[in-house]
């Protein structure tokens, strides 16, 4: 297997490769979801519905031609995509550049934030947490994506691709270690750690004056620093990070603008958390239970943290451990890549996927995958946000009650049943398509190859071990079939669509949360395995596959029980934008709170521009110094109100150790609804303060 992990083997490999310039275009644009009142996607509790805004959703694309094939990868800050995005994306390229973007080139992952709007899946149980389908929330992600390529499609300039990678220690840890320990002794004797630990960085040049125009990592860690007590929209902590390398690169610049572009997205964050110190019993500061992270039986007690005091605090460490990876392996020359672009992509019915796999023994066993279903312990939760009632993780025996339920609303077959063992059935979720499938049962597969880089692109979560195993098949098939000795094979993770959890056979037989949560069985990861091993050999010897069966397009189907955005009103001698609260003289270290009178920020989502600025007295002129992407601004958004429809917006700026002293204002720039139902701008500002 290659690694690269010092500046001598850089150089080494440097000094063999040959130096092909290619076509690259670099894109991003905001693509934050409703603001308020949408319910967050990720921990899947009704309870948590935004509330207002930390830092703004941004997509980033990066394109790849070699003047005959072009490969596209996005990664945006959402918990995950779906067939009906990607769809809807393909779409909108389509009108404006033919078929030069498909489903074979293009690659759409989500970087997993747990603080994002919800409602945009599709597939009836993940939505349903989000009580169903949201509209603002799709056409959000589906704008800002669209945009990101379009703005990377126009922006193309000759440049050269650079590959680092290093070891980041100190910023995950397995949530789920019991499961990791149930893999083979021999094959965990061959890594140091029960997680991965490389970071892997893409950096680009641009060739006629060697400027680099943007950076891309990969690193696996779940975005789930900030937890479910959360109500602001954020991107967590690779969000964070991409914010911090760009504000590096574009000094001068607000978050979400200049030249330079900086991403950090999924890998293999199945298992990993980034709550490093690690789970216990909030009720009486023990250890939690090592197989079924309970507390006297009661997951909703047992909780991970860190590594800060708090979740802000947390997520800011996460984030800038990060970053200041990134900056050192940026500032190294790296192993130039080269070589054509290639890709190659097949849609799977998994429960129908077979394969033939080789025993221990040596002997062979044919495989299957099965129809959807969700375990027990799926609904048990993790340690970064333990799901309810009494369910737990490791649970393989039925319950009476919960059998009964499950039975009255989707019974399984004794085929299913036997299927998914050891695995006990509480949702059925393939076996039922009313009044639409609840999860996917066809599956993207996809490889995009350009030079020795080689991304896959996996639907889901992709543990530890299953993520390496899978590199090292593909990577292995590649070599055999000619390619190059330092293949690089990158796993992508919740590309294309969301299919929850792939764990090895042997982490599903403990069934944790990862087990339960394996919807296709126990094989699903050998499936995968299999058909990406044939797509590996296809797209180095030319050829063709079949493209599978295309998935269901159920859009006119879809129901929501969300309701459109009230109108707004004002209490007598109110007018919107009043200033409720006027901001006090602050120091470094300060926060500083400003209210305003304020509509609902669904109105608009206002991509490109903000709900605030903080603006700094120049002279003859206010100078804006920052906006609601800004990680030291928060918006607060409350309904006062519910049957005259007023609200409030409350703004918080942390005064930082950069900031200058002078004379400084707060604006909010918001939109509210009136009784007619249109939809009208407005504006408020604060009195001018000191800071000091």
């Amino acid at each position: 297997m290659w690694k690269v992990g010092t500046l001598l083997g850089l150089a080494l490999l440097q000094s063999v490769a040959v130096s092909a310039d290619y076509q690259i275009g670099i894109g991003r644009a905001d693509c934050t979801g409703p603001a308020a009142e949408i319910i967050f996607m990720g921990y899947a509790k009704l309870s948590q519905v935004g509330c207002g805004l930390h830092l703004r959703q941004f997509s980033r694309a990066f394109i790849v031609d070699d003047g005959e094939n072009r490969a596209v990868f996005v990664t945006v800050d959402s918990l995950t995509i779906n067939h009906g995005v990607r769809r809807q994306v393909l779409k909108n390229l389509n009108s404006l550049y033919n078929d030069t973007y498909t489903e074979q080139n293009l690659i759409i992952s989500g970087t997993h934030s747990h603080s994002t709007p919800g409602g945009y899946l599709m597939d009836l149980m993940l939505d349903i947490p989000c009580l169903g389908f949201v509209q603002e929330t799709f056409d959000a992600y589906v704008n800002g994506i669209t945009q990101s390529i379009v703005n990377a499609h126009e922006n193309m300039v000759q440049g050269k691709i650079f590959l680092s990678t290093d070891t980041l220690l100190d910023a995950n840890i397995n949530r789920s270690p019991a499961s990791y320990l149930y893999n083979p002794e021999e094959e965990r004797a061959k890594y140091e750690y029960d997680t991965d630990k490389e970071i892997v960085q893409l950096k680009f040049v641009r060739s006629s004056d060697n400027q680099p125009i943007g950076v891309l990592h990969w690193y696996a860690v779940h975005a789930t620093s900030m937890n479910n007590t959360n109500c602001l929209v954020s991107s967590d902590n690779v969000g964070l990070a991409s914010i911090q390398f760009e504000s590096l690169m574009n000094p001068g610049n607000l978050p979400g603008t200049g030249d330079f572009i900086g991403a950090f997205a999924s890998s293999n964050l199945g298992d990993v958390s980034p709550n490093t110190k690690g789970p216990i019993c909030i009720d009486t500061g023990e250890e939690c239970d090592f197989v079924t992270s309970t507390c006297n039986g009661d997951a909703k007690n047992c909780i991970a943290f860190g590594p800060g005091d708090n979740m802000v605090e947390s997520t800011e460490i996460i984030a800038t451990k990060l970053f200041e990876k990134g900056k050192e392996l940026f500032e190294q020359d790296g192993f130039e890549v080269s070589g054509p672009v290639k890709y190659i992509h097949q849609y799977v019915d998994m429960p129908t996927e077979k394969a033939t796999i080789t025993l221990d023994d040596g002997t062979e066993q044919e495989i299957q995958g099965c129809t959807p279903a969700m375990g027990y312990s799926f609904a048990g939760g993790t340690t970064d946000g333990p799901g309810e009632f009494d369910f737990a993780q490791g649970t393989i025996t039925d319950n009476p009650f919960w059998d009964a339920v499950r039975d009255f609303l989707f019974p399984p077959t004794e085929e299913e049943i036997a299927c998914h063992a050891p695995k006990p059935i509480l949702l059925n979720t393939g076996g039922i398509d009313f009044p639409y499938p609840w999860q996917p049962s066809v599956v993207t597969t996809q490889i995009l190859m350009f030079g020795e880089v080689v991304l896959l692109a996996v639907p889901g979560e992709f543990t530890t071990m299953s993520g390496r195993r899978l590199r090292e098949a593909v990577q292995e098939t590649i070599i055999s079939n000619g390619g190059s000795e330092n293949t690089k094979p990158i796993l992508t993770g919740h590309s294309n669509v969301y299919t929850n959890y792939i764990a090895t056979f042997e982490e599903y037989q403990l069934q944790r949360y990862e087990g339960g949560s394996t919807i296709f069985g126990p094989h699903t990861l050998n499936l995968y395995i299999n058909r990406f091993k044939q797509m590996a050999a296809a797209l180095m010897t030319n050829e063709t596959l079949d493209p599978g069966p295309t998935p269901r397009d159920f859009s006119s189907q879809l129901i929501t029980l969300v309701f459109p955005a009230a109108s707004d009103g004002v209490a007598e001698g109110q007018n919107f934008g009043d200033c409720l609260q006027q901001p006090e003289a602050a120091t470094v270290g300060d926060t500083v709170v400003v209210k305003f009178v304020s509509g609902s920020p669904r109105h608009d989502v206002m991509h490109g521009r903000t709900f605030l600025t903080v603006e700094k007295s120049t002279g003859d002129d206010w100078v804006v110094v920052a906006t609601d992407a800004n990680w030291e601004t928060r918006l607060w958004w409350e309904r006062t109100n519910s049957e005259t429809g007023e609200s409030e917006v409350t703004i918080e700026w942390d005064v930082g150790e950069g900031v200058e002293a002078g004379e400084y204002r707060i604006r909010h720039i918001g939109n509210y609804k009136g009784q007619d139902g249109d939809i009208y701008p407005y504006e408020g500002l604060s009195d001018t303060f000191t800071v000091s």
